[in-house]
């Protein structure tokens, strides 16, 4: 028994000491969003997606750069626009010759076969191009023909949305919005931190990431992460807060019951349960609490909670919502 704790207390601290690792290398290039890092390497141990919303020349396009390369994995960038095509993402067979001048069908593989992707203004893009990532994102996999090829992992979709642009844009469906793990907005950054911005980018030496982690090291720490154990009773208080978000149901708020159409899905609680997992080690906790849970659940379920008319009408956060049924809802029945 005593070997069992010391080896839990080993791997929690090695977890913790590489996560502040690939931390404080990412913060030296980008500056004043500490939680942004965080939750976006909390996805990626938790083998998910992440959504980042935030107005044009906040460095979302810099933080995923900055992130493959201080995570020693293979990236590549999509500028999603209206007249992108599906085969400019997953690729297309070419004819090709031979030295006997026979022809035949060569597979030249599209900007989806990397590590990390990141998928720039994926919105402006039609919904015939937006759904071809939606196989890469929740199979792994890319079917070109008959042919189907294996994406290598981890396999990791950055996907930026400009809020304020919306004329030629294509809003993302809920099928798709539902395979991202998180949605993060990134405000504007505070006076400090702008000086900071311009100390480190307007003179000859910008600063440079040390390569951190590799793919195996982030497998290695998602099996860590996903055997964190978790009591029924926390189980039951994430359900019951995405149970909250169902208007339709008997556990549903009463913000929710006046301007949610639809609510968080399953795969929202699945979202709530890993993130949880993944901030119980970074807090030194051998199982999940319910601190944990609340921690991810703005992130895990804003872009999962769809406003009716009258939300939309009274232009209602859907974050506001969220944060009323997080007090509302007790930790235990």
């Amino acid at each position: 028994m005593a070997n069992t704790v010391s080896d839990l207390e080993r791997q929690m601290d090695s977890f913790q000491s590489e996560f502040r690792r690939v931390h404080q290398e990412i913060s030296k290039v980008i500056v004043g969003y500490s939680d942004v890092i965080d939750d976006i390497l909390m996805a990626i141990l938790g083998k998910g997606h992440v959504l980042l919303e935030g107005v044009p020349g906040l460095g979302k396009t810099k933080l995923v750069q900055t992130l493959s390369d201080g995570l020693h994995l293979r990236s590549s960038r999509i500028q999603f626009t209206p007249d992108l095509m599906p085969a400019d993402i997953v690729g297309t067979n070419v004819v090709q010759e031979n030295e006997h001048g026979d022809k035949f069908l060569d597979f030249q593989p599209g900007p989806v076969f990397a590590n990390i992707i990141l998928a720039d203004e994926i919105n402006r893009a039609t919904p015939k191009t937006q759904s071809a990532l939606l196989e890469a994102m929740q199979e792994k996999t890319v079917t070109v023909g008959k042919q189907t090829y294996k994406l290598e992992l981890p396999f990791v979709v950055l996907a930026t949305l400009n809020p304020l642009e919306l004329e030629a844009t294509y809003p993302l469906p809920e099928a798709q919005l539902d395979r991202f793990f998180i949605k993060l907005r990134m405000n504007f950054p505070g006076v400090e931190d702008i000086h900071t911005i311009l100390d480190r980018t307007t003179c000859l030496d910008e600063p440079s990431v040390e390569r951190v982690w590799d793919a195996e090291k982030i497998l290695q720490l998602r099996e860590v992460a996903l055997a964190v154990p978790i009591s029924e009773t926390v189980q039951d208080y994430a359900i019951r807060i995405v149970m909250a978000t169902q208007p339709t149901t008997s556990l549903a708020h009463e913000q929710t019951k006046k301007y949610l159409r639809y609510g968080a899905s399953p795969r929202g609680a699945q979202a709530l349960i890993i993130g949880g997992k993944v901030r119980a080690l970074l807090s030194g906790r051998s199982e999940v609490a319910c601190e944990d849970i609340r921690h991810v659940v703005l992130p895990a379920l804003r872009h999962r909670v769809i406003l009716n008319f009258e939300g939309e009408a009274e232009r209602i956060d859907p974050d506001a919502i969220l944060e009323a049924i997080i007090e509302w809802v007790t930790e235990k029945r």
